[in-house]
């Protein structure tokens, strides 16, 4: 079946009966892929009929289709010409597992960050308009998403300006209620059907005859009763409110019944409209469907039973989530948040154990930091997870609401540094650019679980401003000679040295163990000083004053950028004293997905590939 889909006009001419073979196929295909290269199998599966009913209304480079997040996006990948390389989704030099406007004419906005379509799509039907460009703009959102601020903000302009955007909820939370089905069927039948939009613009264009102060009175009557009766069959008079007309819920696996709904839309209503699709997440897939947050996003797995393929290994959230439950086992004054990343953070078990000290705010990174800003002003300590890269989206509220006030809020940043597969929009690469410069802030890099561990433990007892944790992805490191005690501001002088220091942020300090064995196994001679600093801010100036006699040249490695990073840092630190720093990090550029060693090999940033570059350097020292 999918062999005949060319493009998205060949679906425009198949039949119903085949529109639902199809989306077997595209099912079948998703699951083939994703239990060989891991990726989000779950809102793809349950999203696979909204993206081959809006094939066979639009037409996706006329009218642009905007997807919320892209993990909802794989069959609209498959069936716009990309079915090809499918299998190379997620892989170095591959596809990407988001929506990438370099990647196809047929992605009309890259996506990563969730909340962000309704606004990207509005602003794609605001240029159509001003270029004279035919087309619709539809943005389709997931539930989840709907929670963040952005998306009530783009709701409420685009029901201002009134222009005629399609947006569809995709809802995988809630389940249509029998009682109501069948008049709620009508109801929505009704509302987007030629006769009754004809009547309610006559009724309207009718009342203009009528005195000025007569016609208020009798639209808003009109309008309340409309709204009444909608509202009696839907608790959703907010959508109309925002200015949107509210269409569902629309069982989201009824193809037929899809299509039908936008053909309706697309040709009689004008304005906005938002279209509520009620779908499973999982949908085709039985153990997706019984797990859907297991199978929202993760690796390889068995095709039959969906086991994960690979060995177990303790990472750093689960280190992340055991430590705070001791903690909060001993402290009651403890609290944990999260945004939507309950089980990505390593926070389940915490949640289950103390229900009354958890919050999971959705996805609203910045409530979250203001929230626990609340929180600390009452004496209490908040803990709040979030990975790296979507802490950006609060960067006001971390300046603003938290270090202006030095309060004592835990910023534990999951996902730090690279991460793999998810690619340019999820890699941790600027947090410790964008904190180091915000005042009052401490910053803390753990190179091993233990030290993540016993920086938690500093933290609890911390309360002179806020902290930042930034730890990475994957496995939880050991390292022999780890430290046993963390002090405020102090580096871990791992092993005494002369003529050159290595020092690196982090998990980066793994990569300067292993340089400093190839140092030792080619330059016999030469002894490295090697530092883990622990403390990115405050830096440990008294060891770093104390080294600056013995070396001449510096060495940092980090997994962030070098633009405003941790080796800026120690070369701001010694200034115009002669020693010279060699930075070693993430280029001024934007990184593509793949393992971590192929990017890592790829910047140039591996400890074999460092020493080569500072071969010259070391001649120099013996």
């Amino acid at each position: 079946m999918l062999e005949k889909i060319k493009s998205p006009a060949d679906i425009r001419k198949l039949s119903f009966a085949n529109l639902k073979l199809l989306a077997k196929a595209v099912r079948k295909r998703i699951i083939e892929v994703t239990s060989k290269n891991g990726g989000h199998l779950a809102p793809s599966l349950g999203a696979t009929d909204i993206a081959i009913a809006l094939l066979k209304v639009f037409d996706p480079l006329k009218d642009r289709i905007v997807w919320d997040v892209g993990h909802q996006s794989y069959a609209y990948k498959i069936l716009t010409e990309r079915n090809s390389e499918f299998d190379t989704l997620r892989q170095f030099n591959g596809m990407s597992g988001f929506n990438n406007i370099f990647e196809s004419k047929y992605d009309a906005f890259g996506v990563g960050h969730s909340s962000t379509s309704i606004s990207a799509a509005l602003g794609i039907c605001v240029g159509k308009e001003l270029n004279n460009e035919d087309g619709r703009a539809i943005a389709i959102i997931g539930d989840g998403a709907l929670t963040s601020g952005m998306s009530f903000e783009a709701m409420n302009h685009t029901g201002h300006l009134q222009k005629e955007l399609i947006v569809i909820l995709n809802d995988n939370e809630m389940s249509i209620s029998p009682n109501v089905g069948a008049l709620q069927k009508y109801l929505t039948n009704m509302l987007v059907s030629r006769s009754y939009n004809s009547l309610k613009k006559q009724v309207w264009d009718g009342s203009k005859n009528l005195p000025n102060r007569l016609r208020r009175k009798f639209i808003y009557a009109a309008q309340k009763i409309e709204e009444s009766l909608i509202n009696i069959l839907v608790p959703n008079i907010i959508f109309e409110d925002l200015g949107f007309k509210y269409i569902g819920p629309v069982d989201g696996h009824d193809i037929v019944r899809l299509v039908r709904i936008f053909n309706k839309v697309n040709n009689n209503v004008q304005g906005p409209v938002l279209i509520h699709v009620v779908t499973q997440k999982g949908r085709g897939c039985d153990f997706a469907e019984m797990n859907a947050t297991k199978f929202h996003g993760l690796g390889p797995f068995e095709r039959k039973t969906g086991n994960t393929i690979g060995k177990s290994v303790v990472k750093y959230s689960n280190v992340f989530g055991k430590t705070l439950c001791d903690l909060a086992a001993k402290n009651d004054k403890i609290v944990a948040i999260t945004s939507a990343m309950t089980d990505g953070t390593g926070l389940i078990d915490f949640a289950k154990k103390f229900p009354n000290q958890f919050f999971d705010v959705g996805i609203a990174e910045q409530h979250a930091v203001t929230f626990a800003g609340g929180i600390a002003i009452q004496k209490i300590k908040p803990f709040v997870a979030i990975y790296s890269t979507f802490l950006q989206r609060a960067f006001d509220q971390i300046v603003h609401d938290i270090a202006l006030q030095k309060l004592p809020v835990v910023f534990c940043l999951d996902r730090a540094g690279l991460v793999g597969d998810d690619g340019a929009t999820h890699h941790g690469v600027f947090d410790l650019s964008y904190l180091q410069l915000i005042p009052n802030m401490t910053i803390m890099a753990p190179a091993s679980g233990n030290e993540l561990s016993l920086m938690l433990h500093f933290a609890e007892r911390y309360f002179d401003g806020p902290i930042a944790i930034r730890y990475p992805r994957g496995e939880a490191h050991f390292i022999e000679n780890d430290v046993e005690t963390i002090s405020y501001g102090k580096s871990h002088l791992y092993e005494d040295g002369q003529d050159i220091a290595l020092i690196g942020a982090g998990k980066a300090f793994q990569d300067v163990l292993t340089l400093s064995k190839i140092i030792k196994k080619e330059f016999p001679k030469i002894n490295p000083i090697i530092i883990n600093p622990l403390f990115i801010k405050p830096l440990d100036a008294e060891l770093l004053n104390e080294i600056k006699g013995r070396v001449k040249h510096i060495i940092t490695i980090e997994d962030n950028a070098i633009s405003g990073g941790f080796g800026e840092a120690i070369g701001n630190f010694y200034n115009n004293d002669n020693i010279k720093i060699h930075r070693f990090g993430i280029p001024d550029k934007f990184v593509t997905h793949g393992t971590v060693e192929q990017l890592k090999n790829l910047l140039k940033i591996t400890p074999e590939q460092i020493f080569l570059k500072i071969k010259p350097i070391l001649y120099h020292l013996i």
